[in-house]
């Protein structure tokens, strides 16, 4: 077999994690939770549990790609206890790639429909129904969502086929520094809009009273789930950037600094949203009618708005694709180390496997819109995030902090010793009873009050 791939820097894990991490439910979830809980008291709520909750289990799931210098399966049987069954947890967590991008390489087929038509100045003018209609034009068109999922799909395969430093490292290094110049492009432009000011003080100023109408508990049980589905934990998209990561820094500093550029998209979506939505007095939608339905609205009303929506959906293609392309490159880390597959041959195997898997998906909005496993107005594509967010993403956090602080898995004291290699941050190890005892509980709180929202 091949020697093993790594990242040729430091920068490039980061961003590559980050982009991992930063995604849709950065630029369309945030936003609306943000904005139906509390504005700015909901995002104080919010920081406080990405430190509690995802800054550990992040470094944990480092830990075990670092420690097993494999894909997530691997890293299990490689650092479980002989005879355990920890490794059980690994092909679940394989299964949680490939149903995210079940749906994800259709959304970002949309984005990219979506850029293409800002850039000829098809939003120009529209009144509200006739951008509603556009939205629903494109759904109800399986061939055209095909389409656009395949340019998604051949995108993202060229850059993985290229190479880990090559073609991942190098491109989404590019993508990334490009999204945070448009999004930080896109804030400043908003936040000086005429009639900007009421949105941008609901964002940054705390006001307690704006959780009147839901309550204090269901905003923190909001800002819970938010925090911990930001980062995309439990399925070891970031168990594989550890596993290429060096042993040079240690990685609760690292995490540290993925957390924080996370965040900061989605604050930055935030100062874009908000201020722009009061600005042109439109209300800020939820799910997909926020980014294409809402902001259309506003950038057809918006002066010089072909510019700022080309520049918004290109923004919104990188982030869906530096996703894209991280989360293929774990499923391609599976066969190369798993099955001994060149890169290549991984790479077209998996092109024709989501040919075929997002045809549900799309099919789910036309030729099968009578399923609706939730209820009116639910699809496929809500099963499918369903299964991935309130099951397999946190069931398997809960394993890996579990396998971290178990005797009978990996253990403390080896998940402290792979984590605080190299230089920076260290793990705080007073932590041990929080991680052991409370963090499950908090994992397991998130995971039955979701799926009780959802199904009852």
């Amino acid at each position: 077999m091949a020697e093993r791939e790594t990242l040729s820097s430091r920068l490039g894990f980061i961003l590559l994690s980050a982009g991992c991490a930063i995604g849709l439910g950065n630029v369309w979830r945030f936003p609306y939770i943000t904005g139906r809980y509390g504005g700015a008291v909901f995002v104080l709520i919010y920081l406080i549990f990405l430190l509690i909750m995802g800054l550990p289990i992040m470094t944990m799931e480092f830990s075990i790609g670092r420690g097993g210098r494999k894909n997530i399966v691997g890293a299990y049987k490689a650092l479980e206890p002989k005879g355990s069954k920890w490794h059980i947890a690994g092909p679940f967590a394989i299964i949680g790639n490939y149903m995210l991008l079940f749906y994800y390489i259709p959304i970002t087929g949309w984005l990219l429909y979506y850029f293409a038509s800002s850039i000829t100045g098809t939003f120009t003018g529209m009144q509200t129904e006739e951008v509603n209609s556009f939205f629903q034009n494109l759904l109800a068109n399986p061939g055209g969502q095909f389409g656009w999922a395949l340019a998604a799909l051949i995108i993202t395969a060229l850059i993985a086929v290229m190479g880990l430093k090559n073609g991942v490292e190098r491109i989404s290094k590019v993508m990334m520094a490009l999204l945070f110049i448009l999004m930080i492009s896109l804030a400043i432009h908003s936040v000086t809009l005429d009639g900007a000011h009421e949105g941008l003080m609901f964002f940054i100023k705390p006001d307690p009273s704006n959780l009147v109408e839901y309550g204090l508990g269901e905003s923190i049980f909001a800002a819970m789930g938010q925090a911990f589905f930001t980062l995309s934990l439990g399925i070891g998209a970031m168990a594989i950037m550890g596993s290429y990561f060096s042993t040079e820094r240690s990685l609760t500093g690292e995490s540290v600094r993925i957390v924080c550029l996370d965040t900061s998209i989605a604050l930055l979506s935030g100062f874009i949203i908000f201020p722009a939505c009061s600005a042109f007095g439109i209300e800020a939608g939820s799910g997909p009618s926020l980014l294409f339905i809402t902001l259309p609205n506003v950038f057809s009303q918006m002066t010089g708005g072909v510019l700022w929506a080309t520049l918004f959906f290109l923004a919104m293609a990188f982030a869906a694709l530096t996703t894209l392309i991280a989360v293929f490159e774990n499923i391609l880390s599976y066969w190369m180390d798993m099955k001994g597959m060149s890169r290549k041959k991984a790479t077209v195997l998996n092109i024709v496997i989501f040919l075929i898997a997002i045809l549900p998906c799309i099919f789910g909005y036309n030729i099968w819109s009578g399923f609706m496993p939730f209820g009116e107005g639910t699809g496929i594509m809500d099963l499918e995030d369903f299964i991935v967010s309130n099951l397999l993403l946190p069931l398997g956090s809960l394993v890996m902090v579990l396998f971290c602080t178990s005797r009978y898995g990996w253990g403390w004291n080896k998940f402290i010793e792979t984590a605080d290699m190299g230089e920076g941050l260290k793990f705080p190890k007073k932590l041990r009873f929080y991680c052991a005892y409370i963090l499950p509980i908090i994992i397991l709180f998130v995971t039955i009050k979701g799926i009780i929202d959802i199904v009852l």
